[in-house]
Formats: C-alpha cells, sequence, structure tokens
C-alpha cells in the first residue's frame, strides 16, 4: 500500500512536507527497526499526520526532526505490539535478529572504522542487497529511498509501469521472506553493491535532467545526485568508477542554465549560449576525468563523461570533436551495451559522417522491442529526415514523439517542429 503513498503529500512546499525530506526520515527509522518494511510504513503514516495537522497547528520550527520523531514512535510502536504478540502467542518462526542498532561502522581491511557519513547513502547500500536481481536493486532503491514515481523508474528501465510496479513489490516481498536487515554494509561487501549503488545515483541524475512532464529539470534531484556521488566519492576516493560518475554528474549539470530560454523554451545543444556555463565545473569535471581514465579500461560512467567533457570543453558546436565521442561511444557499447547508448552514438555518427549515416544506425534500432514507445527514437529521426528535406517523412516521426511526450518544453519543442516542416 505505501506504494501509493510515497510521498503522500498535497500541500504547497512552503506548509507541507517534501519528497526531499522523505528519504531522511525513512533512513533515520530504518536505522531504529533494522526493517525496511516497517520503516515504510511509519514513514507514510508520519508524512500523512503532517498533511493533517500542520495546516491547523502550523508547521514545526524543524519540520525534518518532527517527522523523524514521530515515524521513529509509530514504528517503535509496531514492533513492541509484535513483541507482545509473540510473547503471548507460540513461536512459529524463528525470532528475528536483534542486532545493536549503534552499531553503523564499515569495517575497513586494515581494522580501522569508517562510519558511513549519509543516512541516504547507507540505505542506498541496504536496498542494494545481491540477494536481490540489479534491476531489482535499483528500481526498490529509486522508488524508496530517492522517491521516485513508479512512471520516472519505469521511463529510466524502458519498461512499462506495471512492469516496474510488480518488479518493486516482488523486490520488497522478498526482503520479508528472506528476513533481510538494515545492516550497513562490512567494507568486504562494498564492491559487489558498488556499480548497483552507482546506478541508482545515475538514474537519479537522469530523471532530474529530463523525466519529462512539465519541469524539464528538477533541481532538487540533480542536486540530490551531486550529493551523493560526493558523499561516493569520500567513502570509497580509489574508485574510479565513483570518480566518473561524479565527473559526468558534474558536466552534464554544467548545460543546465542553457537548456531553456527565458520564454521557458527548449534551447538545443547546437544552439546553447556556451559563455554562461560553469567553467570552474568544467574544470573540475575535466580533472576528474582525467583521473578516472588513468589505471586501465574505463567503465561506462568514465566513458559517459569523457563525452560529456568534449561537449563542455567545446567552445562552440562547431568545434566539437564528433569524431572522438564516436570512438569513445564504440567503447562504451563494449562496457554497456544498451539501445540508448546506440541511439546517442547515431546521433554522434550523424553529426561526424552526414545524416544520412545516422540514419542508417537509427534505423537498425527500430526492430528493438524495448525502444517502442522511447520518444528519443522518433525525436532523432524526425531531426536527421529534416535535415535531408524528408519533410512528410520528419512530420511523421515528430507525430509518432509526440504520442510518447507529456505536456511541457519537450512538446512544444516538437510541436514547433511539426508545424515548420508541414509549412515547407
Amino acid at each position: 500500500p505505501c506504494l501509493n503513498r510515497l510521498p503522500p503529500v498535497r500541500l504547497p512546499p512552503s506548509r507541507g512536507p517534501t519528497a526531499k525530506e522523505w528519504a531522511f526520515v525513512l533512513a533515520a527509522t530504518a536505522l531504529v527497526t533494522r526493517d525496511i518494511d516497517v520503516a515504510e510504513d511509519a514513514t507514510a503514516d508520519a508524512f500523512a499526520a503532517a498533511v493533517e495537522t500542520w495546516p491547523r497547528d502550523g508547521v514545526p520550527r524543524s519540520p525534518g526532526a518532527w517527522l523523524t520523531t514521530s515515524a521513529r514512535r509509530r514504528a517503535l510502536d509496531v514492533m513492541r505490539r509484535g513483541q507482545t504478540l509473540r510473547t503471548k502467542l507460540p513461536p512459529l518462526v524463528e525470532p528475528q535478529s536483534t542486532e545493536p542498532v549503534e552499531d553503523l561502522v564499515v569495517e575497513t581491511v586494515d581494522g580501522v572504522g569508517l562510519a558511513v557519513p549519509d543516512d541516504r547513502l547507507r540505505l542506498v547500500f541496504t536496498c542494494c542487497h545481491p540477494a536481490l536481481a540489479r534491476e531489482a536493486q535499483v528500481a526498490l532503491t529509486l522508488r524508496l529511498v530517492c522517491g521516485l514515481s513508479i512512471a520516472d523508474i519505469a521511463a529510466a528501465f524502458l519498461v512499462s509501469q506495471s512492469t516496474m510496479a510488480a518488479r518493486v513489490t516482488r523486490a520488497k516481498a522478498k526482503i520479508a521472506a528472506a528476513r533481510i536487515p538494515y545492516r550497513v554494509p562490512l567494507a568486504a561487501e562494498l564492491p559487489e553493491r558498488l556499480d548497483a549503488v552507482l546506478t541508482v545515483v545515475h538514474l537519479v541524475c537522469t530523471v532530474g535532467h529530463g523525466g519529462g512532464g512539465e519541469r524539464l529539470v528538477r533541481p532538487e534531484l540533480v542536486a540530490r545526485a551531486v550529493q551523493l556521488a560526493r558523499t561516493l566519492l569520500s567513502l570509497m576516493p580509489d574508485e574510479r568508477e565513483v570518480r566518473g560518475l561524479l565527473a559526468l554528474i558534474v558536466l552534464t549539470d554544467v548545460r543546465r542554465t542553457g537548456r531553456l530560454d527565458a520564454a521557458g523554451r527548449l534551447v538545443l545543444l547546437e544552439d546553447q549560449d556556451r559563455t554562461g556555463w560553469d567553467r570552474a565545473a568544467i574544470a573540475e569535471g575535466h580533472r576528474l576525468v582525467t583521473a578516472s581514465l588513468r589505471g586501465g579500461r574505463p567503465g561506462r560512467f568514465t566513458l559517459q563523461a569523457a563525452i560529456a567533457a568534449l561537449h563542455a570543453e567545446a567552445p562552440r558546436w562547431a568545434d566539437t570533436d564528433w569524431r572522438q565521442i564516436v570512438g569513445l561511444y564504440d567503447l562504451l557499447l563494449e562496457a554497456w551495451p544498451s539501445p540508448v547508448v546506440a541511439l546517442n552514438r547515431a546521433v554522434a555518427v550523424a553529426m561526424a559522417d552526414g545524416p544520412q549515416a545516422g540514419l542508417d544506425h537509427l534505423d537498425l534500432l527500430r526492430a528493438d522491442p524495448t525502444m517502442d514507445g522511447y520518444r528519443y527514437l522518433p525525436s532523432a529521426r524526425a531531426d536527421l529526415l529534416r535535415r535531408l528535406g524528408r519533410d512528410a517523412e520528419a512530420a511523421a516521426e515528430c507525430r509518432l514523439a509526440l504520442d510518447h511526450t507529456d505536456a511541457g518544453p519537450e512538446r512544444a519543442f516538437l510541436l514547433g517542429r511539426l508545424a515548420a516542416v508541414d509549412d515547407r
């Protein structure tokens, strides 16, 4: 039931709790319960109570503390009732372990304790449990910890909302059935969970920059991804892919200020005013990418960061090194075979070798069933067909993209493109 209540907020941000607070409260409550399911129920109840009482009694001086205290009390009440019930009934199952909640230290190889400094990151590592399938790990974490909607997560995985809802439900059921506790992984357990954790942070950033709907960019999600990536780097400074992920997020966010004009209309990368891009952030991203590329074959986040660096460092669209970008996409496809990567590579090929060459690659993707309903495939084809002067075909692709695009800047842009090719 709580999957439909997250976050249960109907008040304006100035008067009620926000989705941003959800993760902090859930993590703090799970710290006490060691049971994510109980913590989620209690957190949802606390948010519902806030929605009911704050308009009447006023917003507390420390809303986060109020929510956390309320959620913890509710969770402890549930656990006490459960304990009472177990003492009065014959034990039908083995009692759950009661490991101390103060044990919040990650044991390092040399025996020196290192605390995971962020409650949300601690919960991310916990949800990314190897007993769950990888996609289930990531989906569950995005839902519980990051507060993304089922629609957002389904779009990120290129599956239907019903498929994703069932996947999250099964993951929660497996956690309950297997009695997977809320426990900070030991240092030796972190590496096997790291790739899933990096995927979670990356998808939060991706949704923050292009989740669709009225808002093209969701700054709160981007900020959350940046904070989690920086915390990860402080925790695991020798992991190249952690550094690569932070570089990717920083370099992607550099272009945020130019994506919309003063009227809120979408501006393509080739038309953006690059003088407004944050040069300090570009320099930081370049340093991170350079460091990540040292020491062996780069991983998928480092390769994406290298591509983002080439875009960010080009003073003009015409100066973009498309040949090198295509080469990096070739390496990325080896490291991460994905139709979305192949689509982006096809666009880069079009820029390097002409629109027909890119279109030939895009046409191959039309047979991939995972791309059904993915709006960026028809919109990319529409652009290349327009460049080739094939306006009727471009208009048809624009209409197909519009069928899968919600209201907002992207839809307005496609409507403008459709009108332009219809009029030519």
